[in-house]
């Protein structure tokens, strides 16, 4: 585990207050929903492809602290997307290449970064202090452990996936809205798959944008919406979704 501890204040600072003006002149916001952002905690599965836009834009919103869980080294093919690591960061943890890249854009937030795979064991001690989990995660095993998490928790899960030029994402509030399970039953088949860069960059920033309007009340969230992006003819759709009474998860 890699933190840090600063800024433990929850005023805002003269200095936070110019860093952050064109978020506190936006309606809904103002001086409270900047206070409401950093003393925010988030969780973020992963920091990849999905976890790199995710992180950064969390980063320079001012959200109080983020904690990010990886388990992998940077490898070369990671370089077209996962834009928080670099050519010297080859063979890296992702958590060292990503707390690094974090605190230069930031450097008055706190950034947790493990270096460790969540598994059934460890996910509600590395979860159960957050205010809102994000998935950055690349196989259905693991976000439906998230999925339990969140409603063990009551905290909102913001799931968010990606093939090739295809996104999809869509908030999950525990009790108000379907969960990951009501929408996939099983896990698909674990194989590599294509991706252009770009992909998790679009859908990465909805879902940071996502977890903002929550930690803020601003705005209308993705519940019981999924939010699908198709690159090849830049077209957005939606398509609603509703609980399943017999979900194994939350039915």
């Amino acid at each position: 585990m890699n933190s840090d501890r600063r800024n433990s204040s929850k005023d805002l600072s003269e200095q936070e207050k110019i860093r952050y003006d064109r978020q506190i002149i936006l309606p809904g916001i103002g001086l409270d929903g900047q206070k409401k952002l950093k003393k925010s905690k988030v969780f973020i599965a992963g920091a990849g492809g999905l976890g790199s836009p995710i992180s950064i834009y969390l980063a320079t919103a001012g959200v109080g602290q983020i904690t990010i869980v990886d388990k992998d080294n940077v490898e070369l093919s990671n370089l077209n997307r996962q834009i928080l690591h670099w050519e010297k960061d080859l063979d890296r943890a992702k958590t060292e290449s990503a707390k690094e890249k974090l605190k230069m854009i930031n450097s008055d937030i706190i950034i947790e970064t493990i270096t460790t795979k969540i598994d059934e064991k460890n996910a509600l001690d590395l979860i159960k202090s957050s205010d809102v989990i994000l998935d950055a995660m690349d196989n259905f095993p693991t976000r439906f452990i998230l999925n339990k998490v969140a409603l063990e928790l009551d905290i909102p899960f913001i799931y968010g996936a990606i093939y090739g030029l295809e996104g999809r994402t869509t908030t999950i509030i525990p009790n108000r809205t379907a969960c990951l399970r009501c929408l996939f039953k099983d896990s698909p088949p674990e194989r590599p798959f294509p991706v252009l860069g770009v992909t998790p960059g679009i859908i990465g920033i909805i879902e940071a944008t996502e977890a903002i309007k929550f930690l803020t009340g601003v705005g209308e969230l993705l519940e019981n919406r999924l939010l699908i992006f198709d690159g090849e003819f830049l077209k957005f759709y939606e398509i609603e979704i509703s609980k399943d009474p017999k979900c194994p998860d939350c039915g």
